[in-house]
């Protein structure tokens, strides 16, 4: 047959794109029960009356207010990784992709773009403005679509939805008004986290809390009755407007008899009350506390046990309101502070300040500070779902990888508060809920227009919309047609498995499986794998702001999707951060050239040359050790993918194909075309496509581009009708398959590939033809001199072997000769290896003297290291340093001490 010709240079630009659109144009993602799928019908290494598993993933949904980032890049990678290993494995596979409408980062983008113009939202009204906002969402999602193509993700595009499409927005309603039925639902005026840049409440966790320098304020408050004064202290002095109270502990016996007196209120006109509670710490401080319930979610909780009024002092943006001196009103609090402090001291009544740092808490999206807010809004009650999730984790309904992270989600659960689930914005879910006029409230699942109470049309609905988590805490269930009993909910649900970043574990994973448990009453997922974020070599957020961010659209340009998947899934360690810059991507992009070259050269290889059958009998000692390795790395492989532990499977694949594959496999059949007959040939050749051909599949989940390429030259027809006939098992799924990689099988482990007796023999091989090549490296013998060597067997030992095979050790080492001998040559460098000794022999074609001056220099530089070693280690390093980092310096000095007496030894043998 000719030779395929692969090009020269692996260049994925050529391919990847192409690839891509074959796959997605012949459905090559859709589940195999759908019955326009490639494989429907085809059971991939089973009967055809095979129960076939399913494995079901919901893409994390990208928020549509701007582009994928490398955070984005790593979730995607490692979700792509295990469906195309369950695709191939043969289950029902289904990867569902989708954007989210992302509430206020939307409505920021557009409220931003707005200002530049001169304009706000109100300008526009809501229907304009949302008009607005949708055109920005379909410009995002275009960009966000184009990026996870160029991903290469394999999911299923016919599936892909958005939290505010009409179904989802359907399922939203649903769940809304089924937990008001359930009494889950309630609007309550209560003090909520406000964000008066976005106009909003927030949920807890959606403020950021950021140690900020402030300062502490030292404030008197003077007695009614004139007896004198007492000092409060707070980082605040402008909500003293707002305080209805000063508290003090029951138990201190200092202020006993204050409890009961009244205080005037500095700046009003209004007297307070000295009130005791528990609350107080006695030990903090002066022991007394200004009590703000309307501005202080502590405070709030006192008010409502001592029935004390709650004065908002705040309008929604920030400023103060009527309710405070009129001199004080429309100022922003950094101002009326300022102002305030500047009247206290007018009236004696401010004792000082002290810097200090304390937690503050910021706006998840525009990090403007939030402020405690007294306001109207809908709420979750939250703890009998959460009893739900507690109890389903107890019950092994889902599981977390790694399960340190179960700690986190017990512990939050047992602790959760109520959710407000309210925003006052415009983008997001209207919250189903009308006012009339007769002063009914209607909640209802589709849109009212007559009152049922009063039959009044005169009705308005609610103006806010629903937190964007209501909508994405349904997604695993809503994006397959819940609360319709569609036959994707019935196939499909639940799903396996949630990949996902641990810093959304409460925000979304907790809230998933609360609302999975109570609407359809299974755990959404089995399977939670929890992995790290990105962050840069210095272990650094990524961000804008230190301009650290790397694009992995940038990455793909420079080194292929490929590269960008395999490096992240090879740095990728369960509970670990993952830690790159750009130059980490160029192991990866070095792998697939490694994978590239490899297979052009044995597709070179096939000129002139007929495949045949072969058969186990065969099959020759080196055929059977990479049988051997192969099979060590699927089994590895699968158990990597089925426990989440993707860079062991990365690091296996790596180790079988670039070492045992590639390094010593390929390498050491070049005997059989240097010297063997054309029988020997074909045979060698078509178990080298043989087992090329199972390593392209099991390679594919992590480097699926250029596998699919390489895969795409094979001659397929004639590897498989040659296993057919030798009596290997049949590896595709039908007559008809089209032979994409992306559908073919998974290699499986199979009985009878391993033999143990085989590795031994040539992990001796190895260690001697390693042993030569350190002694060249060590003598600094150039790489294309042949050397001369003996070798010393003990014996009975399993060095027998290197008799057998010299051919292969003088090929592999770059040996011209090799003598068996008894005793120790003389002028000659010896190495212990197992169960043998290796001589490299010093003769004409040495020279002995240059020897002798680079070994003098070698031992000349290793005794300066230990030298240096010697001081640090007793030195002040040993006691300061990280012990890791003594540690280290200890095992350099012992290398070098090592190689000191390696190198004398070398010196007395010549």
């Amino acid at each position: 047959m000719k030779a395929i010709e692969l090009e020269k240079s692996y260049n994925p630009k050529d391919f990847e794109d192409r690839i891509y659109a074959e796959w997605v144009q012949k459905g090559c993602f859709k589940p195999s029960s759908d019955s326009d799928s490639p494989i429907h019908g085809c059971y991939l290494n089973k009967s055809s009356s095979a129960a076939v598993s399913k494995y079901t993933v919901v893409i994390p949904p990208p928020n549509v207010t701007g582009v994928l980032h490398m955070g984005h890049g790593l979730n995607n990678t490692l979700q792509d990784i295990v469906v195309r290993y369950h695709r191939m494995k043969g289950d029902d596979t289904l990867w569902i992709p989708g954007t989210d409408h992302a509430g206020i980062a939307t409505q920021n983008v557009v409220e931003r773009a707005l200002k530049k113009e001169g304009k706000s939202r109100n300008d526009l009204g809501r229907e304009k403005f949302l008009e607005r906002t949708w055109q920005v969402k379909e410009e995002h999602h275009n960009t966000i679509v184009k990026q996870q193509r160029k991903l290469g993700n394999s999911v299923d595009w016919s599936r892909e939805r958005f939290t505010m499409d009409e179904g989802l927005s359907k399922a939203v309603r649903d769940v809304f008004v089924t937990l008001y039925e359930r009494g889950l639902i309630y609007k309550g005026h209560y003090l909520v986290n406000w964000c008066p840049r976005c106009g909003t409440a927030l949920a807890d966790d959606e403020v950021d809390h950021i140690d900020t320098d402030a300062f502490m304020y030292h404030i008197y408050y003077e007695f009614e009755d004139g007896s004198g004064k007492i000092e409060i202290a707070t980082t605040r002095p402008e909500t003293l407007l707002g305080d209805t109270a000063v508290a003090v502990n029951p138990d201190d016996e200092r202020y006993k008899s204050f409890v009961g007196k009244n205080l005037k209120l500095p700046l009003t006109d209004r007297v307070i009350p000295l009130i005791a509670d528990a609350y107080v710490d006695k030990e903090f401080g002066t022991g007394m506390v200004k009590i703000t319930p309307a501005h202080d979610p502590n405070d709030w909780e006192v008010g409502k046990r001592n029935n004390l009024e709650a004065i908002n002092i705040l309008n929604p943006d920030g400023t103060l309101n009527d309710a405070c001196p009129e001199k004080y009103r429309g100022l922003k609090c950094p101002e009326a502070r300022k102002l305030i402090i500047e009247d206290l001291k007018e009236l004696g009544l401010y004792k000082g300040e002290e810097k200090i740092k304390h937690s503050v808490g910021h706006c998840y999206r525009c990090t403007t500070v939030v402020e405690p807010y007294l306001s109207d809004q809908w709420f979750v009650k939250m703890k009998p779902l959460a009893e739900k999730a507690l109890a389903a984790w107890k019950n092994g309904e889902f599981v977390f990888y790694p399960r340190k992270w179960e700690n986190t989600f017990s512990h939050w659960m047992e602790n959760i508060r109520d959710w407000c689930i309210s925003r006052q914005l415009w983008w997001g879910h209207r919250i189903p809920v009308w006012y009339c006029s007769c002063g009914e409230t209607i909640v209802s699942r589709e849109d009212v227009s007559v009152c049922p109470k009063c039959g009044s049309g005169n009705l308005s609905q609610d103006p806010d919309v629903l937190d964007t988590w209501f909508s994405s805490w349904l997604w695993p269930f809503s994006t397959l047609g819940w609360p319709e009993e569609t036959s994707d909910f019935s196939q499909f649900y639940p799903t396996t498995a949630l990949v996902t970043a641990y810093d959304i574990i409460f925000f979304w994973v907790s809230r998933m499986i609360m609302a999975g448990l109570e609407f359809t009453g299974k755990s959404p997922f089995h399977d939670i794998y929890i992995h790290g974020l990105v962050r840069d070599k210095q272990g650094r957020k990524m961000s804008k702001t230190l301009g650290n961010g790397i694009d992995p659209l940038e990455i793909i340009d420079l080194y292929g999707s490929d590269a960008l998947k395999f490096t992240l899934g090879y740095m990728c360690a369960q509970g670990q951060d993952v830690l790159v810059d750009k130059d980490s991507f160029k192991m990866g992009s070095r792998f697939c050239n490694k994978v590239w070259n490899a297979s052009r050269y044995i597709l070179g290889n096939l000129e002139d040359r007929t495949l045949v059958p072969v058969s186990d009998s065969d099959l020759n000692e080196l055929d059977s050790w990479i049988y051997t390795c192969l099979e060590n790395a699927v089994e590895n492989a699968r158990a990597a993918f089925e426990s989440y532990r993707y860079n062991d499977g990365a690091s296996a694949l790596y180790e079988y194909f670039w070492n045992d594959f590639c390094d010593w496999y390929v390498e050491a059949t070049k005997l059989s075309f240097k010297d063997g007959d054309d029988r020997e040939k074909d045979r060698a050749v078509s178990v080298l496509l043989n087992v090329l051909e199972e390593s392209l599949r099991l390679l594919h989940p992590y480097i699926p581009f250029v596998t699919e390429e390489i895969y795409s030259k094979l001659p397929l027809s004639q590897i498989v009708e040659n296993r057919k006939k030798s009596g290997v098992q049949k590896i595709l799924p039908a007559d008809d398959y089209e032979g994409l990689l992306v559908t073919a099988p998974y290699p499986e482990a199979k009985d009878g590939r391993v033999d143990a007796e085989i590795t031994g023999r040539f992990e001796v091989l190895k260690e001697l033809i390693r042993t030569v090549r350190g002694l060249r490296v060590e003598c600094g013998i150039d790489p294309a001199s042949k050397l001369h060597i003996a070798v010393k067997i003990s014996a009975g030992s399993s060095a027998e072997v290197i008799r057998e095979k010299t051919g292969m050790v003088c090929l592999l080492a770059g040996v011209s000769k090799i003598d068996f001998v008894d005793s120790n040559p003389e002028k000659s460098i010896g190495a212990v290896g197992s169960g043998f000794e290796a001589f490299l022999l010093v003769d004409e074609g040495v020279n002995k003297e240059q020897l002798r001056q680079k070994f003098a220099r070698d031992i000349e530089y290793e005794t300066e290291n230990v030298r240096r070693s010697s001081v640090k280690l007793n030195g002040k390093f040993a006691e300061h340093a990280p012990a890791e980092v003594v540690q280290e310096e200890r095992r350099r000095m012992e290398e070098a001490n090592r190689r000191i007496e390696k190198l004398r030894l070398y010196l007395q043998n010549l």
